[in-house]
Order: C-alpha cells, then sequence, then structure tokens
C-alpha cells in the first residue's frame, strides 16, 4: 500500500437504502474525485454498468482474489461477496487522485486501519420507516430479504461511532454539503 498522504481518501458507508450509492454518484457528479469500483460475486441489477458501478466476477474469481491478496478489504454482505481491491485503490493514489469509496461499515473500518488518513463517513436513514420505504421501492427483493435486511442495518448502524462523521441522509442535497 502506497504512502497515504498524496490523496485524499473518503470512505462512505451505510446500511442498504440508507442512500450511499445515490450520494455517491452525486458527489462524483460534482466532484474530480475517482471512484474506487468494487468487485462483486452479485449479479448486475438494472442499469448497472460492468466496470462502472462494480467488477461483477464469480464465486471461483472473488476466493482466489481473497487467496492472493488482491482485497484491501472484502466482506459478505447480504450473502454476496464485495472487495476494494489493492491495486485499483493505489493506482489512484499514485495519480495523486482524490478517491471515494462505498464500503460495507467492517470495510470502511479495514480501510482507516490501512489508511489512517482516510476520512470515513457513516450515512444514515432519517427513520426506520424511511428505510424500510426505500427498500421497498427499490422492487428488487422480498419482503423477508426486505426484512433481513433492516435486521442487518439495525447491526451495522452499532458501527457508527467509529467513523470520522455522521450525516442523516433525509435530504440529498443537505447529506451532500
Amino acid at each position: 500500500m502506497l504512502d497515504k498522504t498524496k490523496s485524499l481518501i473518503i470512505v462512505i458507508s451505510a446500511p442498504s437504502g440508507a442512500g450511499k450509492t445515490t450520494l455517491t454518484k452525486r458527489l462524483l457528479q460534482i466532484s474530480s474525485f475517482a471512484y474506487s469500483v468494487s468487485f462483486t460475486t452479485r449479479p448486475p441489477r438494472k442499469n448497472e454498468i460492468e466496470g462502472v458501478d462494480y467488477y461483477f466476477i464469480s464465486n471461483e474469481e472473488f476466493q482466489k482474489m481473497v487467496e492472493e491478496g488482491k482485497f484491501v478489504e472484502w466482506a459478505r454482505v447480504h450473502g454476496q461477496l464485495y472487495g476494494t481491491s489493492i491495486d485499483l485503490l493505489d493506482n489512484a493514489i499514485e495519480t495523486k487522485k482524490d478517491v471515494v469509496l462505498e464500503v460495507d461499515v467492517k470495510g470502511g473500518i479495514e480501510i482507516k486501519k490501512k489508511y489512517p488518513k482516510a476520512v470515513l463517513i457513516f450515512l444514515l436513514p432519517p427513520s426506520w420507516q424511511e428505510l424500510e420505504k426505500r427498500l421497498d421501492k427499490r422492487n428488487t427483493e422480498a419482503e423477508e430479504r426486505i426484512r433481513e435486511r433492516i435486521k442487518q442495518a439495525k447491526k451495522e448502524i452499532t458501527y457508527a461511532p467509529s467513523y470520522d462523521y455522521l450525516v442523516v441522509n433525509d435530504d440529498i442535497n443537505k447529506a451532500l454539503s
């Protein structure tokens, strides 16, 4: 891993449905940040693009990358594997680009251990009711799966005090500022 002082690394984490993807995309539109595209074993959602939103790979490919030490952090989230490539992150840092990452809560803490100057931002939903509404509105999962995500969100929020900043996402423009 490279000298961490060359670039600003911003890590955005949140429970599913809190708006981290929306916030990250808006941040990228209004800034010169590079985006660290994560690897995942989950299938692409509608409108997701390979190499832009994620690198979609098989479980076998992912496990090989884990064994080869290719990830700065990786985790199983909602039954799928996600990981941040050391090479892709270090390449952005090497070119002195500021980088934004969107990772799960434990991944954010792992990145902070390896890149101590990284800025961790934990995005919170305005309420549990709003979180449920957002997950339901996605129309991508069954009711039982939504309940599982809410249960997981309650666990993830316990990591919020380990983050540098807590942002309530009740309005995307306010959250961006």
